[in-house]
């Protein structure tokens, strides 16, 4: 798909467009209040939006956000040429974690402006590091940083970087207004009924096996898992961790009866939704790469489980500190964690609205940066 997929497409050209580039979807949802604010600025304007990864590109290749949706061509200066001359952009607006040298050199090269957003910067990373020259350049080759911390502009700031401006993380303002005016879906209001509702999103099969062991100790709840992979061979391996007769996936929803108690996701793009009906949310990644989305499942207001690899996650380390959220390391620990969030009503409210506070605190991100890009253009 990554290779077949650029391999096939054909670049249309334009007069002129506003560029948006994300690495996958995450990143899109990341990005999509910026998104959604310039196409409002700018309503004459072609968009374009470019994805790195399949996951992204075949989610959003339709959005109505875009007049064109295409995977990034491989970054050789060549192709990077080839496009930038083909959409001929106004601006370039790139997500978080984003950097090709060639595109970064082209952009630069026919003074088309470069905006890095909800940027984060670490001291591990090669920009910092001795042999990280080439990285290095490419910053040189950014219009204007906006970035989450003050800690990403020190570090900006210890290579001679003065182009930035603290602005946040605009995923905050995605995830507040997603819980705001979520789209509803009737069916999982039927199938969570008068019961509480214990929804996991995005768990990987290490999570799985813990998840398995808590359901079988609370019959009394109702249980979502939406799986990060959907194939198949992934789903079927969740519905036999899980008791037949209680169990059932999404796509067989209409043949609900009060038996199933157990809910399996088998599509992609509810998840943020999903999580209206939640009183309790896992989040999954945390015994792998590291933790997915935790804003989506806090900005509705309940408090959030994780594995023990969040560390790269600020809002995870924040939330976790106030006990909005906290941290398992086992099935014994999860079952306790979970445990008395689910027996205790009083500690279960308590913890959910410290972690809403907490992303209704955080939004503004997009007003920053919209405001500065419209007085530049």
């Amino acid at each position: 798909m990554w290779i077949k997929g650029r391999q096939r497409q054909q670049v249309q050209p334009l007069e002129s467009s506003i560029w948006f580039h994300f690495a996958s979807l995450g990143e899109f949802e990341q990005g999509r209040p910026v998104l959604e604010r310039m196409r409002q600025l700018y309503p004459g304007k072609p968009f374009v939006i470019t994805f790195f990864s399949p996951s992204g590109y075949e989610v959003r290749r339709n959005t109505p956000l875009a007049d064109a949706v295409y995977y990034l061509p491989l970054d050789t200066r060549r192709k990077a040429r080839k496009f930038v001359e083909a959409i001929k952009p106004d601006m370039a607006i790139f997500t978080k974690y984003e950097y090709w040298y060639h595109y970064f050199d082209q952009l630069h090269q026919q003074h088309v402006p470069l905006y890095i957003i909800s940027g984060i910067f670490r001291p591990g990373q090669v920009f910092f590091k001795w042999y990280g020259g080439l990285h290095r350049k490419m910053l040189k080759l950014v219009t204007w940083f906006f970035v989450q911390d003050a800690d990403s502009k020190h570090l900006l700031q210890g290579l001679g970087k003065s182009n930035i401006t603290i602005s946040g993380d605009t995923r905050f303002d995605r995830v507040w207004a997603n819980a705001q005016a979520p789209k509803p879906l009737p069916e999982i209001a039927s199938f969570k009924g008068d019961s509480k509702l214990f929804i996991a999103g995005s768990t990987w099969p290490a999570d799985e096996k813990l998840l398995a062991a808590l359901i079988a100790k609370h019959p009394d709840w109702k249980f979502i898992i939406a799986p990060h992979e959907i194939g198949v061979d992934k789903i079927g391996h969740v519905l036999s961790l899980l008791p037949g007769e209680a169990t059932t996936c999404y796509s067989q929803i209409s043949n609900l009866t009060s038996q199933i108690s157990n809910l399996i996701i088998d599509n992609i793009g509810m998840l943020s939704s999903l999580y209206q009906y939640a009183d309790i949310a896992y989040i999954g990644g945390g015994f792998g790469a590291g933790i997915h989305n935790t804003l989506e499942a806090a900005a509705f207001g309940m408090p959030v489980i994780i594995g023990p690899k969040y560390d790269k996650f600020k809002e995870a380390k924040d939330m976790i500190a106030m006990e909005a959220a906290f941290s398992i390391n086992s099935e014994e620990e999860l079952l306790s964690t979970a445990g008395s969030l689910m027996d205790d009503e009083i500690f279960r409210y308590r913890t959910s609205k410290m972690g809403q506070r907490y992303v209704e605190q955080h939004i503004g991100a997009t007003d920053a940066i919209v405001k500065y890009i419209r007085e530049k253009h």
